[in-house]
């Protein structure tokens, strides 16, 4: 999977944008973080490290465990809290549909709940 794949199979969820926070870093493209547009949250964040294309994703504190006990390409989230954000190295050892799944998992758990969207919040 390449950087635009991932990229665009993150914009496949309701509400995701593509979000270039660090403008002030000498390359502001090294991280591409997708966010929800309505409450702004962070589900995934991609750059490259050391040559290899990575992706943070927030994760249940007990599966983040299970998966880097199960994964060698799964570490404790850099840069992140790594209680509740793991690292997937893409390419290696997740399978394609592991990782679309944990990226979904990581969106459902910031998206905002249905009664945030009834308090009038736009899509």
């Amino acid at each position: 999977m390449t950087r635009k794949e991932l990229i665009d199979y993150c914009l496949t969820f309701p509400h995701a944008y593509e979000d270039y926070p660090f403008e002030a870093m000498a390359d502001p493209a090294v991280w591409a973080v997708m966010r929800h547009g309505i409450n702004k949250k962070s589900f995934a964040m991609i750059y490259e490290r050391e040559g290899k294309l990575c992706v943070n994703l927030k994760c249940d504190p007990f599966e983040a465990d299970f998966l880097r006990q199960t994964f060698r390409d799964v570490n404790a989230g850099y840069h992140m809290n790594k209680m509740h954000w793991n690292t997937i190295t893409v390419n290696g050892d997740v399978p394609l549909e592991e990782l679309q799944r944990q990226i979904q998992s990581s969106y459902d758990l910031i998206k905002p709940s249905s009664s945030h969207k009834k308090e009038g919040a736009k899509p």
